[in-house]
């Protein structure tokens, strides 16, 4: 009889902690899915974006165009970095140091001056002189054109869709322009560079006398990089802040806590930029953390063809097959359910080009064979036609890529630059 009630006791006991312990579970796992409550942004445009895999977490207007500001600085650095020695030395032009529309900020550099590309880079990011953009745009193209050309490229090749550099600050003008989500591709590219983010988390730097000023400290703009400041977040990587009269407040911060590194971007804000960004970057880490991105985040780092440990990432066939539309843009998902990412699709509505994020492109795209090729809205190449842009005529060819150099098929001639002559 004694052994009878000792084991009802026991199994009571069991059955208790059973129980405890699959409500621990149900707590836990609830807390793992269940994403945070999305961000109040009072800014115009904004993304927090996952810099491992690039996908956006949250989205306001996210491919839609303002002007940046000088949060563009961020593409001048990365180009910089990638074709300068830093050590070079800068001449600073006469065109570089007036060609400046009024109330710009400037380090007061005149022709003659020099700095070092290194110390160029502080005054570039730090002080956001807009002279010393120019100065750093001649010193790696021989002009601002020139350069701003570079910019575009780079811009293509880092899959952004709705971007246009016309300089190397940022300073207004109409044919300058990119989007929230752009941006962010290009703040992860940018901060992906030890040097960038090693100057760009400096707070102060002391510059050489120049002809109109002694040796002076300049200090780091973004305020939410200061310990001593209460806007600072920690864990900042890097940033750039913007603002001009058409622009409003731009503010691009990159941010890594636990192994996660967010990219936050602010556009067309009306003093709201630091709250934004705090927003963004807490509801990112909230997210990242809570799991709910996880299935996404191995679906595009495993999709495109890896093995996982569970084998190859399956869609079901019947639903989820040939394009399919997010926030983001369109994507496609191949008969065998993995993403087309990074390749060329061949359609019986022409070619596409799925970019290494695994979104459709649209616009134009600079490739490795050295040719530009133009995507319609639909994405589809096109090809033995003529497209208008920024006032500008060029012509696709027979596969797709611009003409340059040559006489059209319907006798028009095309310069260097693939425009037509007129």
């Amino acid at each position: 009889m004694e052994m009878s009630v000792r084991k009802i006791r026991w199994r009571r006991m069991a059955a208790v902690a059973l129980v405890l312990c699959l409500m621990c579970q149900t707590a836990v796992y609830a807390d793992s899915v269940n994403p945070p409550a999305e961000p109040a942004i009072q800014a115009q445009g904004a993304v927090v974006m996952d810099a491992a895999s690039g996908q956006i977490l949250y989205g306001k207007n996210a491919n839609t165009q303002y002007y940046p500001a000088s949060i563009t600085k961020l593409m001048t650095a990365l180009l910089v970095i990638e074709r300068c020695n830093l050590d070079d030395m800068v001449t600073f032009s006469k065109t570089a140091t007036t060609n400046l529309e009024a109330g710009a900020v400037s380090l007061g550099m005149t022709e003659g001056d020099t700095l070092t590309v290194r110390q160029c880079l502080y005054a570039l990011l730090l002080k956001s002189a807009n002279e010393v953009g120019n100065a750093l745009a001649e010193h790696v193209a021989g002009s601002v054109a020139a350069f701003a050309d570079l910019m575009n490229q780079k811009a293509a090749a880092l899959g952004c869709t709705g971007t246009h550099f016309a300089n190397p600050h940022g300073l207004n003008d109409p044919n300058h322009y990119t989007t929230p989500r752009d941006m962010a591709l290009i703040a992860r590219a940018a901060f992906q560079s030890d040097v960038l983010r090693q100057i760009d988390t400096t707070l102060s730097y002391q510059l050489p006398a120049t002809k109109n000023s002694k040796a002076r400290t300049i200090t780091m703009g973004h305020k939410m990089m200061y310990p001593t400041d209460s806007r600072y977040y920690e864990g900042i990587i890097g940033g750039k802040t913007g603002y001009t009269s058409k622009a409003g407040n731009t503010l691009v911060t990159g941010a890594e806590r636990n192994g996660v590194r967010l990219i936050a971007v602010v556009m067309k804000a009306n003093g709201t930029h630091y709250t934004d960004t705090k927003a963004l970057l807490d509801y990112g880490f909230a997210k990242m953390s809570s799991g709910a991105v996880q299935q996404v985040q191995q679906v595009q780092q495993e999709g495109p063809g890896a093995d996982s440990a569970a084998g190859q990432a399956q869609v079901p066939a019947a639903q989820n097959t040939g394009w399919q539309l997010d926030n983001n843009g369109w994507y496609y998902i191949k008969s065998d359910g993995n993403f087309a990412a990074g390749e060329w699709l061949n359609l019986e509505s022409g070619y596409y080009w799925m970019e290494p994020s695994g979104y459709m492109a649209t616009g134009w795209r600079f490739f490795d064979d050295g040719n530009w090729y133009y995507f319609s809205s639909s994405g589809a190449m096109e090809v033995n036609r003529w497209e208008q842009d920024n006032g500008k005529w060029f012509y696709l060819g027979g596969n797709g890529a611009m003409l340059k150099d040559t006489v059209t098929p319907d006798g028009y001639i095309l310069g260097s630059d693939g425009a037509w002559i007129q």
